[in-house]
């Protein structure tokens, strides 16, 4: 399998635990639109590797992640039943890690590598 441009991993910092079967969208905004470009799901370790194309345009885009469906199969009540991160792309760098550390009651998140 090919590692696409943008890649994620979730970490659920309340059980210290990768979050395993996470809804994930990346999309691109393009002028006051957004276009889905891929979908997934992390796998057992908090992962998704395979999001989207092996190279992106320049340009902005978000992943979306659908927590509240996660919180819920775990029987957890949440404050944020959806987390969309926008971040932008330059073509020209080889690879964004998009790490999303995550709680019922708060995220936090940082360019990795």
């Amino acid at each position: 399998m090919s590692v696409s441009h943008v890649t994620t991993h979730i970490l659920d910092t309340m059980v210290g635990q990768p979050a395993t079967g996470v809804s994930v969208v990346l999309e691109a905004q393009n002028g006051e639109t957004w276009g889905q470009v891929a979908t997934g799901f992390t796998d057992a370790d908090g992962r998704v590797k395979d999001l989207g194309p092996a190279r992106l345009d320049s340009g902005t885009y978000r992943l979306r992640f659908d927590t509240g469906a996660y919180f819920a199969g775990i029987s957890q009540d949440t404050f944020f039943p959806e987390v969309s991160l926008t971040f932008s792309v330059d073509s020209e760098q080889e690879h964004y890690h998009v790490p999303l550390l995550l709680s019922p009651f708060a995220y936090s998140t940082y360019r990795g590598s």
